[in-house]
């Protein structure tokens, strides 16, 4: 009897299922042993694949362990069992269908982290829908983006959203979690259709089920659209970096509308049959964390740096009795953290590296050694390389994944309306990440930065560019640059250097005209925390040197010294 199998309830019905259960059972009995795991794995193969009907539906026969915890800033805390999540996504599904939404259509879900989100994800699936998960920090400004090249038809979000909606998506579909609003559909009524979901016809593995917009280095966002085969099946490569094994209780630290809550609130811990716990909340509490670890018996635990090093601001108590297995991912996590981290609870978070457009390619595994500063060496089923700028491989460069002789399965399907960009990033028989490391002799990867502009700010990927084009528009400035600023919390905020028009003085009331004014039309994580007036660097053609910016801002931080015409938000 496989590790999988102890907790499976009835007997395998189909190919795909019994296929997808041998590639996750390897990977689970050889947990911590890299090196057979690395050889040995095979990503499953299969032409239909539906993963919530297929392995979800599989898993959930006659299943009543606990299968979603979530807890609630007021310490509410509201849970579904493997079999309730697959009743109650068919009977959404069906509801779905019988309100129009058609295989293939896209849905936008802006909801906190609350059952219904995991629900609708689900149902969603099942019918061949395709989510476009969306935070709800984003602006009216975003939603206009999103519907039109997102093609979004459908929306479901939660009474405190609804009022972005009122310029955008009218003739759509819309949904709304907790009661009733004019022009919205109830979601409770969306449980009242039938409880078994016979879909119309069998899911192709490479049809698509997510849609993400993710930010780069021109105005719009890029969109990446991921497959039950990139997403679903691809993830199990996350599953082996954090550990999750059946019978574990998974919690992840994210905010849902980003690829990291796909990534190990769904996916990661469901194909291990663990148990996922969320935290809803609005402003993130290290202490409310904390007692989630405790009170929901956690046993493997993933978080951004961002949220460990406001941890480690407070007392982390004892280590909670289940916690066997941390994880941190999303960018280049301090040492001094994950040192307090060791000596407080005896264990060492373990990094990893992925992208939207990924599943995690790059990690320290469970028992493995751990190399300082180290993002890991490539998970199962990823070749990853580093390549110059030639396109030759060294041991210092861009980090770059093999595509032959087989192509890694949890790698996008594109950049949706994109061929272009799709085209160059997997030129030469390699998609190319965009990102810098270096390898030592060991095979261990280190992170060094982003090959473009783009930077992250907490989790959040920032696009110079958008925060450049919204300062533009304010009547004052005539030019500007923003780059990633050191900071000891957020890792890096986004700090702007403008050139003022002519005659405008550079004074604090002009600074804080500039904050208001963007403030008004970027989403919270997107919004410019430092400004210098200066001059800026440009090459002989006219372009801004961003680097030389970048570079000045790391040097400045490092000496503690700032500029007199820089102001802070």
């Amino acid at each position: 009897m496989s590790i999988g199998q102890i907790f499976y309830h009835q007997p395998m019905a189909n190919l795909p299922t019994e296929t997808f259960r041998e590639a996750r059972d390897f990977l689970i009995k050889h947990r911590e042993d890299y090196e057979a795991a690395y050889k040995g794995f095979r990503w499953p193969d299969f032409d239909d694949f539906n993963w919530a009907l297929d392995w979800f539906d599989v898993v959930a026969q006659a299943n009543n362990r606990i299968a979603l915890r979530v807890f609630s800033e007021s310490g509410e805390e509201r849970t579904r069992t493997f079999a309730e999540l697959s009743e109650m996504s068919s009977r959404i599904a069906n509801s779905l269908v019988r309100l129009g939404v058609k295989r293939g259509d896209r849905i936008l879900l802006m909801l906190a982290n609350r059952v219904e989100l995991w629900e609708t994800m689900l149902a969603a699936m099942k019918m061949g829908a395709v989510v476009s998960p969306a935070t709800s920090q984003l602006t009216a400004s975003d939603l206009h983006d999103r519907f039109a090249r997102g093609a979004v038809k459908h929306v479901v979000t939660d009474q405190s959203s609804v009022e972005k909606f009122d310029t955008v998506g009218k003739e759509h579909t819309r949904i709304v979690v907790d009661g009733a609003v004019n022009g919205w559909r109830a979601f409770d009524t969306l449980y009242s259709s039938v409880a078994t979901f016979r879909p119309e016809k069998p899911t192709k593995a490479d049809d698509p089920i997510l849609l993400y917009f993710t930010s780069g280095t021109t105005a719009k966002p890029k969109l990446v659209l991921h497959t039950h085969r990139s997403y679903a099946v691809g993830h199990l490569s996350t599953m082996y970096w954090i550990g999750c094994r059946p019978g574990d209780v998974h919690f992840n630290i994210s905010s849902p509308g980003w690829a990291k809550h796909a990534w190990s609130s769904l996916f990661a811990p469901w194909n291990a049959e663990a148990a996922i716990v969320a935290l809803d909340y609005r402003r993130f509490v290290a202490s409310d964390a904390l007692a989630v670890l405790q009170k929901g018996d956690v046993s493997t635990l993933c978080a951004p740096p961002t949220v460990w090093r406001l941890v480690v601001l407070g007392p982390l108590g004892e280590r909670p009795a289940a916690l066997r297995e941390i994880v941190s991912a999303g960018e280049p996590l301090n040492p001094e953290v994950i040192e307090k981290v060791r000596a407080a609870w005896g264990i060492t978070i373990r990094d990893g590296y992925g992208q939207t457009e990924t599943t995690a390619q790059i990690g320290n595994t469970p028992g493995q050694p751990l190399e300082p500063g180290s993002m890991g060496r490539p998970l199962p089923g990823y070749r990853a390389t580093l390549l110059s700028a030639n396109g030759t491989e060294t041991d210092e460069g861009e980090i770059a994944l093999s595509l032959s002789p087989d192509r890694p399965a949890g790698l996008m399907a594109g950049y949706l309306h994109d061929a272009e960009r799709t085209a160059r990033a997997a030129a030469g028989g390699f998609y190319r990440t965009g990102d810098e490391a270096r390898r030592d002799e060991s095979g261990f990867f280190f992170y060094i930065g982003r090959a473009d502009d783009v930077f992250k700010s907490s989790d959040y990927r920032i696009s110079p560019f958008e925060l450049e084009s919204a300062l533009l528009e304010h009547t004052c400035v005539a030019e500007a640059a923003v780059v990633a600023s050191p900071d000891p919390l957020r890792f890096a905020v986004p700090k702007a250097f403008v050139v003022l028009k002519p005659g405008v003085p550079a004074t604090k009331d002009i600074a804080d005209s500039i904050f208001a004014f963007l403030n008004q039309r970027l989403a919270p994580y997107k919004r410019i925390r430092r400004i210098e007036f200066a001059e800026l660097p440009k090459t002989i053609s006219g372009k801004i040197r961003r680097v030389e910016l970048r570079r000045l801002e790391e040097e400045r931080r490092r000496s503690g010294g700032t500029s007199l015409n820089e102001f802070q938000f």
